[in-house]
Parts: structure tokens; sequence; C-alpha cells
């Protein structure tokens, strides 16, 4: 996770790696910042950023970068891959983040208030009076309406782990509340809480490419979502957690997993579109074995989410409403080797009003595409943009979704355009 820390290590941290390379050779043709913006019709500040590693060209302006700079495209990619800058090892402590505050420490840190929690929710609380009376019913009046803020903030930030301190203070908080002697009742809406908020958790984690965290926080989310007998929450955690095996490409890890969820989503809320979410990520577990059929049949039942009238989701741990179905046709249509049916339905999601981590996720499935027809210029075009999406957001659900363009370019490495994708894209993954 990546929480602020603070502005004193902010300024040590953040040192963007610089193009050094690309800066000299703009000199070497006689260019100062000034001359080269004019003649790409930028500002001189956008070529002081690109050369400070702060933000990437943009697609459109590489071929006429590179006849500028005289060089080939993969000489101009190259030219772009950052120099990541040596530690510097006389930094204080002013500027260095203290060793007990470091990723690891944080990630431990969570995962032992999830044990912690796990267990408060297994053995409910004594009778003996808490000498922290007062927390649970704090928490019951103001509780639901902070996880629905938490997750607008979520939704709403372009990087997902600026939302992780808020995250983990009120899980303690929640943690703290069930330690307290309470009755069925106010336990029960405890536990919904805590169903809620960890799958929040779990987003930021699996955002982060933390797969193995994100599971650990969703079926912490199943198990209090069971307590509370809140039965399309837990439906929701089951689901995510799902979500997790099919990013690793264990579908038939998944398929069982949906299948629990599909039963416990059918005695929920039947005017809420939990069984329809179930069944959308249903097809792309299908689609993962290879059944063309079951696939079809599992978006065509996400498809009635449409019929449903009034409140379909909370906007927090439900919020599917069907909006991404297009991109999720496309994504399972490509999974099982149907092009054509793959690129109308991405093309009809990248015409939506979409935030940048879906964006970037659409963009990264058309480069597939592109990679899987042998199309260079399509690989090409829609990498950069998904490139400078993941740059932009730090989204690992982007960098993962590239992962796929760069497998699918590994037979074509002997062209020269492939190979610079290639290595843009392992840039990437050595920076996350």
């Amino acid at each position: 996770m990546q929480p602020d820390l603070g502005p004193s290590i902010r300024a040590g941290a953040a040192v963007a790696p610089r193009r050094k390379r690309f800066a000299k050779r703009r000199k070497t043709l006689g260019y100062s910042q000034e001359g080269f913006a004019n003649e790409l019709g930028v500002a001189v500040s956008t070529v002081a950023r690109w050369e400070a590693g702060k933000t990437d060209p943009q697609g459109y302006l590489h071929p006429k970068m590179a006849k500028i700079l005289k060089v080939t495209p993969e000489g101009l990619a190259d030219l772009l891959t950052p120099e990541v800058p040596a530690p510097d090892r006389s930094t204080t402590y002013a500027t260095t983040p203290p060793l007990g505050d470091t990723d690891d420490m944080k990630r431990r840190d969570v995962l032992s208030l999830l044990a912690v929690t796990g267990a408060l929710i297994a053995v409910p609380s004594s009778d003996k009076p808490s000498p922290r009376s007062g927390v649970a019913a704090s928490l019951a009046e103001t509780g639901p309406e902070l996880n629905s803020h938490l997750w607008k903030v979520f939704s709403l930030s372009d990087s997902k782990q600026a939302v992780y301190p808020m995250v983990r203070h009120q899980l303690d908080l929640l943690a703290k509340g069930l330690e307290e002697c309470q009755s069925d009742a106010s336990r029960q809406q405890l536990c919904a809480l805590v169903g809620d908020l960890y799958q929040l958790a779990g987003e930021i984690f699996f955002d982060a490419n933390r797969y193995t965290d994100a599971a650990h926080c969703y079926t912490l989310a199943a198990s209090a979502s069971r307590e509370a007998g809140a039965f399309d929450l837990w439906a929701c955690a089951l689901t995510r957690h799902a979500f997790v095996e099919l990013y690793e490409r264990r579908f038939a890890v998944a398929a069982p997993i949906l299948a629990a969820a599909a039963q416990v989503a059918e005695r929920g809320d039947r005017q809420l579109s939990t069984r329809h979410w179930v069944a959308a990520v249903q097809a792309e577990a299908h689609a993962g074995l290879g059944n063309l059929d079951a696939t079809v049949r599992a978006l065509d039942n996400a498809e009635q989410v449409h019929a449903l009238a009034g409140q379909l989701h909370n906007g927090g741990w439900l919020r599917f409403d069907g909006s991404r179905l297009a991109e999720e046709r496309g994504t399972c249509y490509l999974s099982l080797g149907r092009p054509d049916l793959a690129e109308q339905a991405l093309t009809a999601a990248l015409s939506q009003q979409l935030s940048l981590r879906r964006r970037g996720a659409v963009l990264a499935e058309l480069a597939a595409l592109g990679a899987e027809r042998h199309d260079l210029d399509q690989a090409s075009h829609y990498t950069r943009a998904a490139l400078q999406l993941a740059g932009q957001t730090g989204s690992g659900y982007i960098g993962r979704k590239l992962e796929g363009v760069k497998n699918r370019l590994v037979p074509l490495l002997a062209d020269g355009r492939a190979s610079a994708l290639h290595q843009q894209i392992s840039a990437l993954d050595s920076a996350a």
C-alpha cells in the first residue's frame, strides 16, 4: 500500500525517475526545451514534465517526436524509458520513512487486525462490561454513512491506495466495537459494517496486485456478512474472492466459489442486482474454461439487470448496474478466442463514460486484441494509451491487464515494434 506518509517523507520518497537519455538527445540535436515544445505544439512545461518522468507523451505525438529526434519508434521507446535513480545513502530520517513504516509493515499491520477481527466475529463478546463502552453505539450511528463515504472516495480516486489510511482507521474502530458487550442486534449491525469495509480493504489490496491479501480480506468479509445474516453482502464478498482466482487464471477454483455466491444471492433482495453481478463474473470463469455456451448464458442472465426497477445497488459493496457488460463481454470473447465479437464489445465500451481505471483496462484489452491478430499498429496505439493511464493512476488493475498484452507479444518479438512494447510494459512492472 502507499498511504500518505506526510510532507517530509513525500519530499524524499517521490523523486521521479528522470529521462536523461531523452533530454540528452534533444540537446544533442540543438533543441532547447522551448524549441522542442514549439516543434511539437505543446507547452514548455509539458516537455519539462516528460523529462522529469512525471508524465508520458501522448501516443499520437510519438511519430512526430521520433522524426524530430531522428530515431526509430523503437529508439524513441528506449529514450522514453525512465532511468531509475540509485538510492541516496546519505538521506536522513527527515526524508526517509523509518524502518517500521515500510510497506511490508503496513501489510502485516492490516493482516494482524484482520486476525483479531476474525476472532471477535467467531467468538461473541462476553457479558462482562467493557471499559470502552460507547464505541459500538457510535459506530452503529455513524458507521453506515462513513463506510458509504469511503466507497465513494475510493470510486472517485485515481490512486486507490490513497483511501487506505482512512479505511485502516475505521477498521480499527470496528474491532474495538466488537470487543464491547452488546446485544445480538448491535453485534449483527457491527458484523455487517465489517463485511462492508473489509470488502473495500480487499479492493485496495486487489488494485495494488496484492491478491493474497485481498483474498484474506474477502474471506473475513464473507464470514462477517454471514454472521450479520446479510445475504447480498455475503454473496458480493464471495464474488470478489472469486475475482482473485480469475486474475490468477485459476478458473476451475473460481467456478465453485461463484456457484456458492449464486446460491447465497438467491436468498437476498430480489430488487438488488447481486445475482446479476454474480452471473457476469461467472461468465468470465466459463470463458476461461473455454465454455462458450455457458458464457453466453451467464452474460444473458447478467443482462436481465436492466429489467429491474428502482434502486439496483448501493454504490458501495454492490455497484453493478449493467453498465460494464460491454467491456465484460469483450473480455470474455477475447478469452474465448473470438476477436470479432471481442472488438465489437470493447469498442462499444470505449464509447461510454468510463473512469480512468476502467478506460485503461479496456484500452489494454484492445491492445491484447491487436497483438492476438498480429496487428502491431493497433497493439502499439492502445498499449501506449493504457500505459499512460496506468502511470497516471498507479493502478495495478490496468497493469495486470497489460500483462495479457505482454504475453501475446512474445511470438512477435522478432519485430522491433513488438519488442519495444514488451519492454515498455516490463518497465511498468519494474516500477510497480
